[in-house]
């Protein structure tokens, strides 16, 4: 195994002026903080690139789509500037998403958990298979999901977001986050998924780009705090996840 599949990896390909931007983690997809840097830089990069039309976002292997946070890294945060900088990464993507001038298709092909969920929630539209289930596990170990908190809600509602964040042991199905609207399409399979997804992405790439980009705008309508919002956000969780509470449901679930 490579030094390279130990740390992860984000990176884009482009074909067919649709950019797939890929990120991986042998921790089941999960991202430590340079993961978070490098996906918000690939997202700026496809925004600013007049040869791409269509963002695909989409994680590697046959598990989990993402995992969230890495506990690892959460484990390592000594004090509330580093938990702060740590969770602000996240918030970075979901503004990196936001502010993004392409459309994002996200292909959501297993289950998706914590920042996972935000990341699917960030996409402007999210196709998936029925083995995307998802689920908020942030305050069974002392946090929250805050700084997700507007993408999700935006997304699913404020009551399905409270239902999710308090019941933080229990799978909510693909069927279920279709039907509150986090995804537009759920699928039998990985396959179907692909096949369904590439069509998608390739014929949004053929639309009026500035049409797309106009709409992009309505989409993420009354998001113009969210650069100060996710921030202020993040520092709730940094100053959280200090907790000797946090600290010990961590290591437990380590085990």
């Amino acid at each position: 195994m490579s030094l390279n599949d130990l740390q992860g990896f984000v990176h884009t390909t482009i074909d067919n002026n649709v950019a797939k931007i890929t990120f991986s983690h042998p921790a089941s997809n999960s991202f430590p903080s340079h993961l978070l840097d490098k996906l918000v830089l690939e997202l700026n990069n496809a925004s600013e690139n007049n040869s791409i039309n269509v963002v695909l976002l989409q994680s590697e292997g046959n598990g989990a789509f993402c995992a969230g946070a890495s506990f690892d890294e959460l484990l390592l945060i000594a004090n509330f500037e580093e938990g702060k900088k740590f969770f602000s990464g996240f918030a970075n993507v979901i503004n990196a998403m936001r502010k993004c001038s392409k459309i994002i298709v996200g292909r959501i092909h297993g289950k998706a958990v914590g920042g996972g969920v935000g990341l699917a929630s960030a996409c402007d539209y999210a196709m998936a298979t029925t083995e995307s289930a998802v689920k908020l596990s942030e305050i069974a170990i002392g946090i929250g999901p805050f700084v997700i908190e507007p993408a999700v809600a935006r997304k699913i509602g404020k009551t399905a977001f409270a239902e999710m964040t308090l019941t933080p042991n229990d799978w909510q199905t693909a069927s279920w986050a279709k039907e509150k609207g986090l995804y537009a399409n759920v699928y039998q399979s990985r396959e179907e998924l692909d096949k369904e997804v590439n069509a998608f992405a390739n014929k949004l790439a053929t639309y009026n780009q500035e049409a797309l980009l106009q709409m992009k705008k309505v989409f993420w309508n009354e998001t113009s705090n969210w650069d100060e919002l996710l921030i202020e956000r993040a520092a709730i969780s940094g100053k959280l996840v200090l907790s000797d509470f946090t600290k010990n449901a961590l290591n437990q679930f380590k085990k």
